[in-house]
């Protein structure tokens, strides 16, 4: 006979306790814990995936695998995920409300179901009726036979339906919505979550099934669930971008079936989400020459260099405390610059109110811009331009030095074929890669010596 416990789960680590508690002794929370009935069989057999017996084997007895992969069309996408959608996978896609989640699945589906005729498709939507899909389906220019549209939050009769189309793809929007019979709980709990794609992920490495599950995401940007469902799936995807922006970054996470470093970047349009073939061009196209408080760094997006533009403005203070305003990039770490400059540059610069933005609404969290983020702090303050084709690469130490940044040499590639002149970096970056590119690489031990580089000409600096 089914036993009923009761138990209470932290929303924010899933630790497990008989009684409520104000703090969670895990992860430290407060006021996280949810009640909720578990069913236990009296006698429960542990689950074995598909079913099948296994006994232990020695490297030599096991032979290597080869994933069959599907092309979808969209360069983007493929490359994040590997080189293609691998065959029987489990990919999470999470991100914001409204972000295109649902506009992305729903345009990869209509590439597999063009490029593989013989493939069925199921969508199964837990949170828009079919009406609302079928009309997203047509705008982006979805229409085939082979394409099925579910409505449904129970997970038993999604999987009648599986099992009767018995298709290649079955994409799930959302996790959140779907619910077991075997659990008594509400849906969206981490118990169903997990009843769900346990049994989701059994049926997919049985059957070969290639799933798609769309997650949401908690107030701190995290997949709900917690992370127990991203240990469970094998790739974890997040779409990112601003709303009210029209860029959008499909960054990779975890992949069990390829690199973890890629990123794909897309536009939101009217018609859909469109590939940015030349990612640089995009982020700089509607830059200004010869305008100050500008300067130009490259990043490191997964595999690929991007080349984004830092803007500075520094104005007259005119109350008692001085303002920070950031955007793209950590205000702590724009904070820590303006002090090196205060205390090696000789320049009060920390009275002023102090603006800084990073084109495009990208997020930089590395430290490689921080050569950039100086020289367009002080291109602002004196108002003079820097030449729009210098690169600034370098990491600035509490002491004032330059540090070098990793895979110079993938960067310095990318900046030659762009047809920049000049790298400003760390000596030691210049020592190792000066006559090997058709640039001219200025190495700096010090940050001060940004003063003679760029504006030896201003007398306000002697």
């Amino acid at each position: 006979m089914a036993k009923v416990k009761t138990v209470y789960t932290c929303q924010g680590c899933g630790y497990q306790t008989a009684k409520w508690l104000g703090k969670c002794p895990d992860c430290g929370e407060w006021n996280s814990f949810t009640e909720a009935d578990v069913v236990k069989a009296s006698k429960a057999q542990p689950k074995s995936i598909g079913a099948r017996t296994s006994k232990p084997k020695t490297i030599s007895e096991i032979e290597e695998e080869s994933f069959e992969r599907y092309q979808t069309g969209i360069s983007e996408f493929d490359r994040v995920m590997g080189g293609g959608v691998t065959l029987g996978s489990l990919t999470l896609i999470g991100g914001e409300p409204g972000i295109g989640k649902s506009t992305l699945l729903m345009e990869v589906c209509g590439k597999l179901v063009d490029r593989y005729h013989s493939d069925k498709i199921l969508y199964v939507s837990g949170e828009e009726s079919e009406s609302q899909v079928a009309n997203r389906s047509k705008r982006l220019g979805v229409d085939n036979s082979n394409f099925y549209i579910f409505n449904e939050t129970n997970w038993e009769k999604v999987l009648e339906q599986v099992k009767e189309l018995k298709p290649k793809f079955l994409v799930l929007d959302s996790i959140q919505t779907t619910h077991s019979n075997q659990v008594e709980s509400a849906a969206g709990t981490l118990s169903q979550i997990r009843e769900v794609t346990y049994e989701l992920m059994n049926y997919a490495k049985a059957y070969g099934l290639t799933c798609f599950i769309v997650g949401h995401v908690t107030k701190e940007g995290q997949i709900a669930g917690p992370k127990i469902l991203e240990h469970m799936v094998d790739t974890v995807v997040y779409f990112e971008g601003d709303q009210l922006g029209q860029y959008r970054l499909l960054r990779v996470m975890k992949n069990r079936f390829g690199n973890t470093n890629e990123v794909g970047i897309f536009e939101m349009q009217e018609k859909g989400l469109v590939e940015i073939k030349n990612p640089s061009q995009y982020f700089l196209e509607q830059s200004i020459p010869g305008s100050f408080g500008r300067s130009l760094t490259c990043i490191l997006e997964g595999s690929r260099s991007l080349f984004v533009e830092i803007q500075a403005l520094v104005v007259e203070n005119k109350f008692a405390v001085g303002r920070r305003t950031t955007q793209g990039l950590d205000s702590n770490r724009v904070a820590l610059l303006v002090a090196v400059i205060d205390k090696y540059f000789g320049i009060p610069l920390s009275y002023n109110d102090i603006y800084v933005n990073v084109v495009g609404g990208m997020k930089l969290t590395s430290r490689e811009s921080d050569l950039s983020i100086m020289a367009s702090l002080l291109s602002s303050y004196f108002s003079m331009a820097i030449d729009s084709e210098t690169i600034f690469l370098g990491e600035v130490g509490l002491t004032g030095e330059v540090r070098s940044v990793p895979m110079m040499e993938m960067r310095l590639k990318e900046i030659e074929q762009m047809n920049y002149k000049r790298v400003i970096t760390s000596k030691r970056a210049a020592a190792d890669f000066k006559g090997k590119y058709k640039l001219d690489i200025v190495g700096i031990t010090k940050a001060v010596e940004l003063k003679n580089l760029l504006f030896k000409k201003d007398k306000a600096f002697e």
